[in-house]
């Protein structure tokens, strides 16, 4: 019986010694530790041995016992220092490298852009609305005085969901949808995304624009005048340029394209105003009556003006840019310009 603890013993030192993972390590314990592990069966099986021996039997099993646990416990935290000294050489960082550049996003120059025309009608007394982008034939087309057979629809190509649903081409149905929650006086802009079906350089089937309409008592051409020219002044500079051509929209009488000087060639003529001097920005009016009759506003009472703006026109010429595209294609070269 000694000489079989004894090679038990031997063989359970060889065995934890030769182990060379914390896995390894557990299976060796097993064997020779375990419920089945073979010493647990020798003292199992103490019984059967005479009983003068049994007293050195048994502490001769407790003695190899505690001997194989301590040498597993010293290679068990032996194994993991190995470990650990494996895993920080592995993973280590040379601190005297150069850090790794995060580049950190920034607002989208479409974005900069309205926020800033935002910003100044804001500081005009305009408040700001928003409204659906898919809107209903009323509001988009019908309450701005365009009639189901009326011609002017051909101006905006349309993306039709159906007979009366549609993506809205101008963001004027906000407006409506003002007026008709609110009694005058109103002074609102209206920022957002449009859609019409056109794709060059110099148009996108979605894009973006600022509308803004005042109506109250006595409101005259001589304000619109006043309040675009400040507005053109604050986002381009008090040395441009503006001028009021008569023009023509279903929703405005009179109405009027509004031009600024070129910002490239300051008025000397070049490719881009092709050799006018001069760039057309936005558009605008006095009010039609037939669209205060359909918010019911008095028109014998009740003036007023509208305007709208495309913000990727206005975008090109304050930043340069020539070909419009380049705001949607998101090339981070582009766009960490701004």
């Amino acid at each position: 019986m000694k000489d079989k603890l004894r090679q038990i013993a031997e063989q359970g030192r060889e065995a934890l010694a030769a182990a060379g993972s914390e896995a390894e390590l557990q299976q060796a314990k097993a064997r020779f530790l375990g419920k089945k592990g073979e010493l647990t069966s020798l003292m199992k099986g103490i019984g059967s041995v005479p009983p003068e021996e049994r007293p050195a039997i048994g502490t001769l099993l407790n003695t190899y016992k505690d001997e194989l646990e301590e040498l597993f416990q010293q290679r068990l935290n032996q194994v993991r220092d190995a470990d650990i000294k494996a895993r920080l050489e592995r993973e280590k960082v040379d601190v005297t490298l150069p850090g790794r550049q995060r580049f950190t996003g920034s607002k989208h120059p479409i974005t900069l852009v309205t926020e800033e025309i935002c910003s100044i009608f804001a500081s005009l007394g305009f408040g700001v609305a928003e409204g659906p982008e898919v809107e209903m034939d009323f509001y988009n087309f019908e309450a701005l005085n365009f009639p189901k057979d009326h011609p002017a629809r051909d101006m905006q190509d349309t993306f039709f969901v159906s007979d009366d649903v549609l993506l809205r081409t101008h963001t004027s149905p906000v407006q409506v949808r003002t007026m008709l929650r609110h009694s005058p006086p109103v002074r609102i802009i209206a920022p957002g995304t449009v859609y019409r079906r056109d794709s060059d350089i110099t148009h996108s089937p979605m894009f973006h624009q600022v509308e803004g309409f005042l109506v109250d008592h006595h409101v005259t051409f001589g304000d619109l005048k006043g309040i675009l020219t400040a507005f053109i002044n604050q986002f381009f500079g008090d040395d441009i340029g503006v001028r009021f051509r008569p023009s023509f929209f279903p929703f405005t009488e009179p109405s009027a394209e509004v031009d600024i000087q070129c910002v490239i060639c300051k008025g000397q003529g070049c490719r881009v105003c092709k050799g006018s001097g001069w760039l057309e920005i936005l558009g605008s009016g006095m009010i039609d009556p037939e669209v205060f009759k359909s918010v019911n506003y008095d028109p014998e009472v009740y003036s007023g003006f509208a305007f709208g703006m495309g913000v990727e026109r206005i975008a090109m010429l304050k930043y340069g840019v020539n070909d419009l595209r380049l705001f949607f294609e998101n090339d981070v070269r582009f766009l960490k310009q701004f």
